[in-house]
């Protein structure tokens, strides 16, 4: 006599005993490829030619990086929905989207504090840039380096805006993003890659 169990198994591809290994592997390679996406970018932020600084490049690039946040962002939205892995999708997607994020608004306070000498507290390097850039996102506000001048306070309110948009209004997109992806998979059939895995657990 059969066992059902075995049976139900066979039945249904979910409860395959090699799902949990797919699921496994689906999320490391998703990491990977948010972790180099990251790298990559941060090291474009090193390596790009940024020594011809002047208000207009300044704005050019706070404009063009917002919009290119807002594409990639968008492009992202797009992949969770027809992913068969939304909500690992939606982690890879926030990663990209938060480092490109911090990137655009590090390379616009360098050519400021480059085109605008003592728009902050004290000069600064890329490196330092990236971090007043991380802890204005983090609220943390050490005050080891502050905006001094007007335009710098500007810069430092739109990414502060931004980053408040991108904690609440962002995060509901990408939620819904995956309930729609989760629901398109369902409506595929229950047999779709990860239907039942720990990616879907509430």
């Amino acid at each position: 006599m059969a066992d059902p169990a075995a049976a139900g198994t066979a039945g249904d591809p979910s409860r395959r005993p090699d799902r949990p290994r797919g699921n496994r592997r689906a999320a490391l390679v998703m990491l990977t490829r948010a972790l180099l996406v990251a790298v990559c970018v941060v090291l474009a932020y090193y390596l790009l030619p940024m020594d011809r600084p002047g208000t207009l490049r300044t704005v050019m690039v706070l404009v063009g990086g917002v919009l290119a946040v807002l594409l990639v962002f968008a492009w992202e939205v797009r992949t969770i929905i027809h992913s068969p892995y939304p909500r690992l999708r939606a982690v890879e997607a926030l990663i990209t989207t938060l480092v490109l994020f911090l990137v655009v608004f590090a390379s616009v306070y360098y050519l400021l504090e480059r085109a605008s000498p003592g728009s902050f507290s004290e000069p600064l390097t890329r490196t330092d840039a990236l971090y007043f850039a991380l802890t204005t996102f983090a609220t943390v506000g050490f005050g080891d380096i502050v905006a001094v001048t007007q335009a710098g306070r500007v810069v430092a309110m739109l990414q502060m805006a931004g980053g408040l948009l991108l904690a609440g209004v962002a995060a509901r997109i990408l939620t819904e993003a995956i309930r729609t992806g989760l629901g398109q998979r369902r409506d595929r059939g229950a047999g779709g890659p990860d239907a039942t895995g720990p990616d879907d657990r509430s």
